[in-house]
């Protein structure tokens, strides 16, 4: 995997401190801990506005973990790629199926650290139903989900403990669900 800012020397420094400094003044606070697992996939739920996107990277960096997260390939092109790149993002083509769940698993197992960040909504906009990418994934690396959340309501974010997957996507989902059952993104009424 390319590198980030979370493995650039002092710059890493200056954004953590930015970090704390910024969600100290927004009012927000850190609850749980980042999984000890050197691998994993995070659930970010909700998604329900752009302002998730700043507050997960200021989370991580307080967090001190080294994130990649998935994204709209559209964020990707021209001058903006680059940095997206170098926040930790992938580019998905979400309208083209071309095994990407399949390109994630292999990064986990070529990898000794990694963490992927995947929304499981897939869109900021109101879904029926979830994306199963993330279970798809978590599953066929054989790695733990991390229930990762921003609660806009009470101005939390931070994970809840680690799910293992059984391989029954129907169950399992009914399981992960039940926890973000009461945590409210920026716009409740998308997710």
């Amino acid at each position: 995997m390319q590198r980030t800012i979370f493995d650039t020397p002092i710059v890493n420094n200056i954004f953590r401190g930015l970090s704390r400094l910024g969600l100290k003044l927004a009012g927000w606070k850190l609850e749980g801990k980042a999984p000890a697992s050197e691998k994993y996939v995070v659930i970010a739920a909700p998604h329900t506005s752009n302002w998730d996107f700043p507050l997960t990277i200021a989370m991580a960096f307080l967090f001190e973990m080294k994130i990649y997260w998935m994204g709209k390939d559209a964020l990707f092109n021209g001058p903006m790629g680059p940095m997206m790149r170098w926040l930790g993002g992938i580019p998905v083509e979400r309208k083209a199926k071309h095994g990407l769940v399949q390109q994630v698993v292999d990064q986990f197992a070529i990898h000794q650290q990694l963490i992927v960040v995947i929304p499981p909504e897939g869109t900021r906009s109101k879904v029926s139903k979830w994306k199963s990418g993330f279970y798809h994934v978590a599953h066929g690396a054989s790695v733990p989900i991390a229930l990762g959340y921003l609660d806009f309501q009470r101005k939390r974010g931070g994970f809840g403990p680690l799910f293992e997957t059984t391989g029954d996507y129907e169950k399992d989902l009914i399981e992960i669900q039940k926890f973000y059952a009461e945590i409210k993104g920026k716009r409740p009424d998308q997710f």
